[in-house]
């Protein structure tokens, strides 16, 4: 009986740490573009409360990855109100076998979380962050502490990072060395 009520115990408190909402939102699909990555959820379900929302998406190589302005609005109230998210947070994570439900398992923190701030407003909080991660399977981790009518919103595209140097880098480098020599013959020619 006694092991019986501590096994109960033990899996209530597993539970009450759980998100009431750790869900795969979306799929951005391979390499999304920012036409592709745009997201936003209600959260909060019916009451509210801790949430965990990811966005997978494929990588293809290495890429440089843009998270745009992942905001939370709120007209009054603040954070803690009613339309606020409490400890908002955004963060990229590799998949490794499946996607985890909560942060800290077998997945890999490439990035984050990066902590939302205040707007200048202050109407609204935001984040944002930048990052290059190698090919694979990720998701935008999407973390917080929802009010009951709380939403949030934005954007993640990727560009491929390759190894072909700049157009033009090399012309405007050399560009600048044979301007340079003329410039210190012109000097010289003028002492003589």
């Amino acid at each position: 009986m006694k092991k019986t009520l501590l096994g109960l115990l033990a899996g209530a408190a597993i539970f009450a740490a759980t998100p009431a909402n750790a869900v795969i939102v979306g799929n951005f699909g391979i390499n999304p573009n920012s036409a592709a990555g745009d997201f936003s959820n209600d959260p909060n379900g019916p009451v509210g409360g801790l949430f965990f929302d990811q966005y997978l998406f494929t990588l293809t190589g290495t890429s440089f990855i843009t998270v745009t302005t992942a905001s939370n609005t709120f007209a009054s109230g603040g954070i803690n109100g009613p339309n606020g998210i409490q400890n908002f947070t955004g963060a990229i994570y590799q998949v490794v076998g499946a996607p985890d439900i909560l942060p800290g398992g077998d997945d890999i923190l490439r990035f984050g979380p990066q902590a939302a701030t205040l707007c200048a407003s202050g109407l609204c909080q935001q984040l944002a962050g930048v990052g290059t991660v190698p090919g694979g399977t990720y998701y935008l981790a999407i973390a917080g502490i929802a009010g009951l009518t709380a939403g949030y919103g934005g954007n993640l595209s990727v560009a491929e990072v390759t190894a072909t140097p700049i157009p033009g880098a090399a012309f405007l480098f050399g560009s600048v060395l044979a301007g340079g020599a003329y410039l210190q013959r012109r000097r010289r020619n003028k002492l003589v």
